[in-house]
């Protein structure tokens, strides 16, 4: 009979287990993981990298949370158990946020940019003097004009100002435009051409009441003067003051041919200017003789 079982008459059988006998293997079944709810195995989950296995704190042995990194017992930081795949995605997600500021940012600087009104570009703006091809932006840093005399910073600063409104940077004309004024201001002469610059100046900034102000003294010293009609006109237009504008073309044409005749050099300078005014009040002349 096997050693390990004893029968005594008229009882039942007893029987003595072994202290060896080995007890049935539990399989442990699958592990959520705390973090992302997959199912896991061993002691890391292969979906996020969380610890599925049981922490505990070094100074207290609380019992911890695999994602705990402090203890919230003690308050000491939990060391081990990190989570290098769920750290990435953190760092992840914070590059990404940041790209997307970055963006946006940059639409919205783009956006505010192009939909900002372009300067006014009065067909009498052109630089005159100016030096460079038209339309040619200035290299390098702007121009030290300290020491410049009144009449020299002027002069550049209007011809800078030019230069920007014909290439529509209208953030340089509104930089430049009070610092020209203000030169124009500590002139100790205003002949009739620096008049037709500050005018031309004001146009451009919309200032029309100052700029046909200066029309009306180039007139009152020059009667006939080309200048003043050409500002009157412009303004004019820019108002949409019909009348205005058509009395002003009159009065160019009817003393065009004397005042070219004498030879102003501030003529010499803005030609283009005058001969352009000249074809559109032509024209216009030439279509309202044809309607009536």
């Amino acid at each position: 009979m096997d050693a390990r079982f004893h029968v005594r008459a008229g009882r039942p059988f007893t029987v003595h287990r072994s202290p060896f006998t080995l007890l049935p293997m539990t399989i442990p079944g699958p592990i959520s993981c705390p973090s992302c709810g997959a199912a896991g195995s061993g002691n890391y989950c292969s979906v996020c990298g969380a610890s599925l296995s049981h922490r505990a704190c070094l100074a207290c042995r609380a019992e911890l949370s695999p994602q705990a990194r402090f203890c919230h017992r003690c308050g000491r930081p939990v060391t081990g158990g990190a989570q290098p795949v769920r750290a990435g995605s953190e760092r992840t997600a914070w590059i990404v946020a940041g790209a997307l500021c970055v963006v946006l940012v940059g639409g919205i600087a783009y956006s505010v940019s192009s939909s900002a009104p372009q300067p006014l570009a009065p067909d009498m703006a052109n630089a005159g003097v100016a030096t460079g091809a038209p339309g040619s932006r200035p290299t390098g840093p702007a121009p030290d004009i300290s020491g410049m005399s009144p009449r020299e910073r002027f002069d550049r600063l209007f011809n800078r100002i030019m230069q920007a409104a014909e290439r529509g940077d209208s953030a340089e004309v509104r930089r430049f435009t009070p610092m020209a004024l203000g030169a124009y201001h500590q002139l100790d002469v205003r002949d009739i051409d620096a008049r037709y610059h500050a005018a031309v100046l004001r146009l451009q900034t919309e200032d029309f009441a100052p700029a046909r102000a200066l029309a009306d003294t180039i007139l009152a010293e020059s009667p006939g003067h080309l200048f003043g009609y050409v500002i009157r006109g412009t303004a004019a237009r820019f108002q949409n003051d019909s009348a205005t504008r058509t009395r002003a073309r009159r009065d160019f044409l009817a003393h065009y041919q004397a005042e070219m005749e004498a030879k102003r050099v501030e003529y010499l300078e803005h030609k283009p200017v005058l001969d352009e005014f000249r074809e559109e009040a032509e024209k216009t002349e030439r279509t309202e003789k044809t309607e009536r």
